[in-house]
């Protein structure tokens, strides 16, 4: 999972991923909104991504067809 943060740098915010500057905003408001939306998405696509918990029945095994 991905960790965010945001540092002030001057009159800006950086939003950081893993101790990496990905983005700069004007406004912290903004930048928490950024790193909400961020997470949200991450979280759905975790659940997206998930094997699932039962698996399937397997099918009836065919017969081989005969070869004259």
């Amino acid at each position: 999972m991905t960790s965010y943060s945001m540092i002030k740098v001057g009159n800006d915010y950086v939003v950081q991923a893993n101790d990496k500057c990905i983005l700069k905003v004007g406004s912290r408001r903004r930048a928490a909104q950024l790193i909400s939306d961020a997470t949200g998405l991450l979280n759905a696509l975790a659940v997206v991504d998930s094997p699932k918990i039962a698996p399937e029945a397997p099918s009836p095994a065919r017969e081989a067809p005969e070869l004259p």
